[in-house]
């Protein structure tokens, strides 16, 4: 289940594909929209990270930070990103830390593979409180980006 609306959002540190740490400390004062997504290169999470290098400007113009978060490597990550033209921070959640404290953690994946990343999103407002968050029942369909950007014209 997702994190409830209201809540205080969980600190995070992770690396990005520069190796850089981030943190939810990072973003006070700015809204936070972070992608959760199960697996680098599997053909839903490449097209929701797609879908938001293509809105980033969208994003951009209401005073929102895009990230994408999963438990693949950095490095595999950074592949990922230079592949698909990503323009905004994928982070590095490979000790599934920050899925577990956001209600992101999907125990059982495809093929037998364990702990990854459930899909969804949650966004965090300048206060670092939870506005808005969704997560898919089934790790094969998208997240609803209608819903997200209704959530998102209400903060403005």
């Amino acid at each position: 289940m997702a994190l409830t609306i209201g809540s205080k959002a969980p600190e995070f540190t992770l690396v990005n594909t520069e190796k850089k740490e981030v943190s939810l400390k990072d973003f006070a004062g700015k809204t936070l929209v972070i992608n959760f997504f199960p697996a680098a290169f599997t053909g839903v999470c490449t097209a929701q990270m797609c879908s938001n290098r293509d809105d980033l400007g969208y994003y951009n113009n209401i005073g929102a930070t895009v990230v994408g978060v999963s438990v693949d490597m950095p490095f595999t990550l950074g592949v990922f990103k230079s592949q698909n033209n990503i323009n905004f921070d994928l982070l590095s959640d490979f000790n599934k830390k920050m899925i577990r404290d956001y209600d992101m953690y999907l125990e059982d994946f495809t093929l037998g593979l364990k702990g990854v990343a459930k899909r969804g999103v949650t966004v965090v407002d300048g206060s670092g409180t939870v506005v808005y968050a969704e997560e898919t029942a089934n790790p094969g369909t998208q997240v609803n980006f209608a819903a997200l950007k209704e959530a998102l014209a209400k903060l403005r």
